[in-house]
């Protein structure tokens, strides 16, 4: 059998055979220095000035010096003498003028220095440190460089706390410290957690330094005592950046970018999520065409979802055909057409005068990465731009330094699952502290997944700034409208926010190319000074821009724990719930549907309201502003014509929001937008504006300038009328909508709200809460009650009114309390029946409570989960006759009755294990999980295990049962040679039981477990 799995996976092993051939026995740079004995610089010999460069010798070893201003220099030693520079100028731009510098012989060392940094050359023996021009020191070589045969490496002295970052995309970490680790860097085709394929030569460190190292040899860094820094090769050539202030880390950011390159402006439609797939002659869909991909993007619409572009040749072997009708009939729905570029790029210019506005590279004709990465980046985003007006927009696999400049980098071929959801999150913001602004991965991988897993991985995925869906590989489609409800609807959901988020998405793009620090960040990125941004409290959490804190759920359960909240006041997205950091959530309820997302107070976000792509704007189309006022804050919006390069000619408009309010509690907020500043085609010369203002407390009156502003005394007369205001105490705690008449955009104006209040209300802390506890059930058709929890704040809440809204088809009875003590928890419960036929599953519910509190009457929200359950089985039952309420498969669907089989739905075989055939039964492909719902009234599960005889003997995994999230049983390692397993499991009480296969090689090659005769006794 030839899964894609397989000849995806043969592919990568072939070219794994070109990365040992060229990285040696064992792949490592630091075992290559192992296995030579090292020598390490001796002492200076002889000293010479040459303006902003000095060379010091050191018996036949040579260092020279070179300042490229007055924060950075290289560093370079050659062993023999002989300078030599591989990369030339492919990674390194041309710097300008180097700095005025001037040197002094202090008897035991010299002193190079600049007006910001001195770096200091001991002399007996040789070693390096660096100083700030205040005498502080910024770090020090603990001996001097060292070399072999074939490595160089530097040592340096850890500080008692300095924390590391950088070395590029690291699978599974990067966001928090590396302090402790050993990092690769290198290109090594593992594109799952512990890999780094796009890596860099580059890390930095909280002591405000940044090292880059100019080659493309392979790296180790040893971040322990002291800090060993190792390339493979016989020469040292190494960039220091010198930090400054309290955003060094961000100062060495972009030093590192200004040698390298800026991170590229991509067009707008880059930024909306793209779509791929093989559409000729594809193997696993049947005989199909390149036009056939127009009818996915119909779907796109039909749904209403957004879609930026499509790859449509996505698949070895694949073609393509009618290229230029297919890019016509792409763009007339909104959507730009990329090609897949597996073997070269020579046919790029007849291929983008068809239309081709996308490319993607592959590792078949990048070969080992390194500098044929890096020109296959170069070389197609300049073939898209000489042969349009369109910007270059590449993605990557594979890449080194100076892929910032040109393209995405995404982490390649995985299989949807929870675990991938889980090493994921860190990766990215992780990227970002290497100046890759662009990092991403396919919403649920290639392979694998479910509906559960992409809804949850495309959510938080919406907070980057790029990202793209891979169909054609997995058993089924991937596209985010296949699922049925309730997934489309929160798809949907998710992809219509970050369209509405582009203009505040954008704006940080562009101060990327200022900058060279991109949207996605580790918390330590904007909160050094905590400690605790640098640990595994905030692994699993980034920053989008410095306003919006996603805390992804990377487990399948409706509760998120361990979110930290840093310094600062925080408000839940959904709910309107401040929490006041630093401070650490429990048990956040977050629904399918709800993806754990905090707004910093101060924020002010420029949204692009109700569309479905950037191109539904229009002359008259409203900008809307989403504000939480605390104190004084602002927002520097960023405008251009989103496609062409002609934002590089100056044509391109700012436009600054300034909001004075209270740090805390009661008082006016000022909200002054200036005059939209510079031009652009297209750009609005008016435009009305929408405003939603988090107060949580209604104001005396709303002012334009001079004028004040209609009060309107309901939400459905703000929805009729063209410009006023209205209070909404039932969004998010309290929310102040405005609308503005249309206005001049070469003009500044203001917005006033009197008598108001900071984000958190007048009364800070006043406000009730929400929540409700984990693992509710109901039976479908049947009356059931629901536990709702409401907290009065720091005052006492009076006259609470509890009720939820449920979906269509369902009823449920609100309940009274006449008040809740300060402080105090009051669980309500509420009678809610879903409608008889309701499908078994997850359902998301609001819970709402109205009360008075503090002088105002007022709302809470909060999320809950409820399951609707199937009827218990109530006689002895095959597990593949009940329902499955989850079912996970490596690849493709779990079976009922029938061996895994390959990609497709019943094409599978008589399960068969050890020559017995079985007509009952399941068959899957590890990593994979059945749930089924036995509702206490089953005593014993039977089964028997192994590896399906389709197999011919191969394949490692290990079988468990679990029964409501407790480990009952699990098997030996089995492999497609073990005898059968009997399973024999006492399940009496258990509500939940889960059938787990894992696969123990991390191979899953061959992986076909079988839950043969797999049965319950129930009464």
């Amino acid at each position: 059998m030839r899964s894609p799995t397989r000849l995806r996976s043969a592919v990568v092993a072939a070219l794994l055979g070109l990365l040992a051939a060229f990285a040696g026995p064992g792949g490592g740079a630091a075992q290559a220095a192992a296995e030579d004995p090292a020598t390490t610089v001796g002492d200076v010999t002889g000293f010479q000035a040459d303006g902003p460069v000095y060379h010091l010798t050191a018996g036949k070893a040579e260092a020279r010096v070179s300042f490229v201003s007055g924060e950075t220099f290289r560093l370079e030693l050659a062993p023999d003498g002989k300078f030599t520079d591989p990369a030339g100028g492919d990674l390194v731009l041309p710097q300008g003028t180097p700095p005025k510098t001037n040197w002094a012989d202090k008897g035991d060392r010299y002193e190079l220095r600049t007006a910001e940094v001195t770096l200091r050359a001991y002399k007996s023996p040789l070693r390096f440190a660096l100083y700030r021009a205040d005498g502080s020191q910024v770090w020090a070589e603990s001996k001097g460089l060292s070399w072999t045969k074939d490595a160089t490496t530097q040592s340096l002295a850890r500080g008692g706390s300095e924390q590391f970052y950088g070395a590029g995309m690291q699978n599974g970490r990067g966001n928090t410290s590396h302090r402790g680790n050993k990092v690769e860097v290198s290109v090594d085709y593992n594109w799952d957690d512990g890999g780094h394929p796009n890596s860099v030569p580059f890390y930095l460190s909280s002591a405000g330094y940044g090292v880059f190292r100019n080659t493309y040899a392979p790296n180790t860094y040893d971040f322990a005592e002291p800090v060993t820094a190792t390339a493979k090769e016989q020469r040292f050539d190494a960039y220091y950046f010198a930090g400054s202030g309290s955003d060094s880390a961000k100062d060495v950011i972009g030093q590192y970018t200004k040698l390298t390159g800026k991170p590229f402006m991509p067009p707008v439609y880059g930024m909306e999520i793209g779509d791929a797939d093989c559409y000729l002659h594809n193997a696993n869909r049947g005989e199909r065409h390149t036009l056939d991909s127009l009818k996915v993007a119909d779907d796109y619409v039909k749904n209403d979802m957004p879609l930026g572009w499509m790859l449509v040749n996505d698949g070895y072997g694949c073609g393509y055909e009618n290229l230029a009708e297919t890019g016509k009939g792409l763009n007339d729905r909104k959507a730009e057409m990329g090609l897949w570029t597996e073997d070269g790029i020579d046919k790029i210019a007849e291929q983008v005068k068809a239309g081709q506005r996308v490319a993607k590279l592959d590792v078949a004709w990048v070969g080992d990465g390194y500098k044929k990465a890096l020109d296959g980046c170069k070389d197609a985003y300049k073939g898209i731009e000489d042969n349009s007006d369109a910007r270059g927009f590449t993605w990557a696999p594979e890449s080194w330094s100076g892929a910032q400049r040109c393209g995405v980098q995404w982490s390649g071929d995985q299989s949807g699952s929870w675990e991938y959801i889980r090493w994921q999150i860190p990766t990215y913001a992780g990227a970002t502290m290497s100046g890759l602004a662009y990092t991403t991965g396919d919403v649920d991988g290639i392979f694998g997944g479910s509906p559960k897993t992409y809804a949850r991985d495309l959510q938080w995925k919406s907070f980057l700034p790029v990202t793209m869906t891979m169909d054609g590989w997995a058993a089924s489609d991937k596209q985010p409208f296949r699922y049925g409800e309730p997934y489309t609807s929160i798809n949907r959901k998710y992809l219509k926010l970050h369209e509405s988020l582009l203009p505040y998405l954008y704006s940080y793009a562009h101060e990327a190319t200022k900058t060279g620090v991109g949207a996605v960040r580790p918390l330590a990125l904007e909160y050094p000074d905590d400690p605790k941004a640098a640990t595994d409290a905030a692994k699993y959490e980034f920053l989008t821009g410095e306003d919006f804190l996603v805390a992804p759920v990377y487990k399948d359960t409706t509760t998120r724990d361990g979110i930290y909240l840093p310094q600062g006041t925080w408000t839940d997205y959904w709910t309107g719930r401040t929490y006041q950091g630093p401070t650490t959530i429990d048990g956040y309820s977050a629904p399918l549907d709800t993806l754990p997302l905090f707004v910093k107070g101060g924020a002010s976000v420029p949204m692009w309201p109700g569309i479905r792509s950037y191109r539904d704007r229009t002359a008259d189309s409203p900008l809307a502003w989403d504000v939480y006022p605390q104190g004084k804050s602002s927002f520097q919006l960023y405008e251009d014509d989103g496609v062409t390069r002609r934002h590089r000619d100056g044509k391109y408009a700012t436009q600054r929001a300034d909001v004075s309010a209270p740090r805390s509690g009661a008082g006016d907020v000022r909200i002054q937008v200036g005059p939209s500043k510079g031009e652009f085609a297209g750009k609005q010369s008016e435009r009305p504006y929408a405003f939603t203002v988090h107060t949580g407390d209604e104001p005396s009156r709303v002012r334009l300038d001079r004028g004040t502003l209609p009060r309107l005394t309901s939400k459905d007369a703000y929805e009729k009328a063209a410009t006023g205001w209205f209070y909404d105490r039932d969004d998010r705690g309290g929310v102040v909508r405005v609308k503005t008449p249309t206005l001049r955009t070469d003009k500044g104006f203001e917005l006033a709200l009197d008598d108001t209040s900071a984000v958190g209300g007048a009364r800070p802390g006043a406000a009730a809460a929400v929540g409700a506890p984990a693992g509710q059930e109901l039976g479908a058709g049947t009356e059931g009650k629901v536990a709702v929890d409401v907290t009065a704040g720091n005052r006492g809440a009076t006259g609470v009114e509890v009720a939820v809204d449920v979906p269509e088809g369902w009823t449920a009875k609100a309940a009274k309390v006449d008040r809740i003590a300060a402080g105090q928890t009051r669980r309500v419960e509420l009678a809610v029946t879903p409608a008889k036929g309701a499908d078994p599953g997850e359902r998301s519910l609001t819970a709402r409570a109205r009360y008075r509190s503090a002088g105002q009457e007022r709302t809470a929200t909060g999320r809950l989960a409820v399951g609707v359950m199937p009827p218990a089985p109530t006689a002895d039952t095959w597990a593949s006759d009940l329902v499955w309420l989850t079912a996970t498969n490596g690849y493709g669907p779990a079976e009922h009755d029938r061996s895994n089989g390959e990609s497709a739905a019943g094409d599978g075989h008589p399960l068969t294990l050890a020559g017995k055939t079985y007509e009952k039964g399941i068959g899957t492909h590890a990593d994979s999980t059945v749930e089924v719902y036995t509702g206490g009234r089953c005593s014993k599960f039977t089964a028997d295990a192994g590896i399906d005889d389709e197999i011919n003997g191969y394949g490692e995994v290990a079988f468990s049962v679990e029964a409501d999230g407790k480990v009952l049983w699990t098997s030996p390692k089995v492999t497609g040679a073990s005898a059968t397993v009997p399973v024999d499991v006492d399940v009496s009480g258990a509500r939940h039981v889960r059938l787990k296969v894992t696969d123990t090689n991390a191979s899953k090659s061959g992986d076909h477990g079988d839950w043969a005769a797999a049965k319950f006794t129930c009464s």
